[in-house]
């Protein structure tokens, strides 16, 4: 069992398979967390297209490993989030203001951590 494991992590392409999955989810959440009319506005698919395509795409390296040497779905799966992230996104971050209603943003603000470069304690 150690020994499968050491080579696991010693496999450059175990590295790789992880950084498709974590790329695939963080598209997936920034997706859901984008308004509904924001898209609509980008003039881009809608909102619950993008979720089902991530969804799967997520959902299918979940299932069957993010293998992208022998895996056309996590190839087709990949070419959709970077499509997402790179067409997708910035449009919609355009027509929103940027990063101004991520949750995220939003939690540093409140602790004074963003806007304004200092903080407020």
């Amino acid at each position: 069992m150690t020994y499968f494991l050491s080579f696991q992590l010693l496999n450059p392409f175990w590295y790789l398979s992880a950084g498709i999955l974590l790329f695939k989810a963080y598209a997936l959440v920034d997706a859901a967390f984008r308004r509904d009319d924001a898209y609509r506005a980008a003039d881009k698919k809608s909102k619950a297209f993008w979720l089902v395509v991530l969804g799967l795409a997520f959902g299918f390296d979940l299932l069957f490993g993010a293998n992208f040497i022998g895996s056309f779905l996590t190839l087709i799966g990949l070419v959709a989030a970077i499509v997402y992230m790179v067409d997708v996104r910035p449009a919609i971050q355009s027509l929103t203001g940027g990063r101004a209603n991520d949750p995220i943003n939003r939690a540093l603000r409140s602790l004074g951590l963003r806007g304004g470069g200092r903080q407020r304690w």
